[in-house]
């Protein structure tokens, strides 16, 4: 399945990935308010879901790997998440605040499927509400690569080894980056089990996203270039960031 995170995916993550960058937290904090509803779509195993919740702030996660949550289940017992796809959610109330981390609306590549997502969300939000989020550029793209490679090899609590190899193709037109992975769990050299995924991000060009979301219903929208929330300059970074109100 395309874009999904799979058990050795997940596990994998959970390791390299436990924590959210504190520079990224702390930006998406800076939106949070005292009693205002949030959700974060695509939260998957938790990492800046919990932290929101840590601080007390009326949080919901969505997110469609039943692998990942399971992983922010554990870490937080009765978190208030549902396994649901973005165009399949209906949550009950409107929200003051949404947010999307790490870039994760790359994701969805089809530009179609997008627009109506950012619809969607444009539609969960009160008046006034607020969409932040960030999307990759042209400028992280990868080397296009004809053979996997090693990219991370880890420790598990098990005592095991996680490997993962990946390989990556461009495709101009579309503006897709593909990088299939395969994830390898070894004991004592020993292959014990192994994950294909198939990832893809579209890489936007400047101007791009901007007008996807007006078309979506967003009235003003700001956008930065880190997380600071330093302007755009001519040097494009590989990733932009929006704050968009209703």
């Amino acid at each position: 399945m395309k874009n999904y995170y799979g058990s050795l995916c997940t596990e994998l993550y959970e390791i390299l990935h436990k924590d959210a960058p504190q520079e990224e937290l702390d930006f998406y904090l800076s939106y949070a308010r005292a009693g205002e509803r949030i959700l974060e779509p695509l939260c998957g195993s938790g990492r800046f879901l919990i932290p929101f919740l840590e601080r007390g702030y009326d949080i919901q996660g969505m997110d469609l790997s039943e692998e990942m949550l399971e992983k922010l289940r554990r870490k937080r017992p009765g978190a208030p998440v549902v396994r649901s796809d973005m165009t399949g959610y209906e949550p009950e109330e409107p929200f003051d605040y949404i947010f999307i981390s790490s870039g994760s609306i790359s994701l969805f590549t089809d530009l179609e499927v997008c627009g109506r997502i950012l619809a969607k969300v444009r539609a969960m939000l009160k008046k006034g509400g607020k969409f932040v989020f960030a999307a990759e550029t042209m400028a992280d793209r990868c080397a296009d690569s004809e053979d996997y490679e090693e990219t991370a090899s880890v420790w598990t609590a098990a005592g095991e080894t996680l490997v993962l190899k990946t390989r990556h193709t461009y495709d101009a037109a579309s503006r897709t980056q593909f990088s299939p992975g395969i994830y390898e769990l070894y004991r004592d050299g020993e292959l014990l089990q192994r994950e294909t995924m198939d990832f893809q991000t579209h890489l936007y060009k400047p101007g791009e996203m901007e007008l996807m979301l007006r078309e979506a219903g967003f009235t003003e929208v700001q956008v930065y270039a880190s997380f600071d929330k330093k302007p755009v300059s001519l040097d494009q970074p590989e990733m932009l960031l929006y704050e968009c109100t209703c």
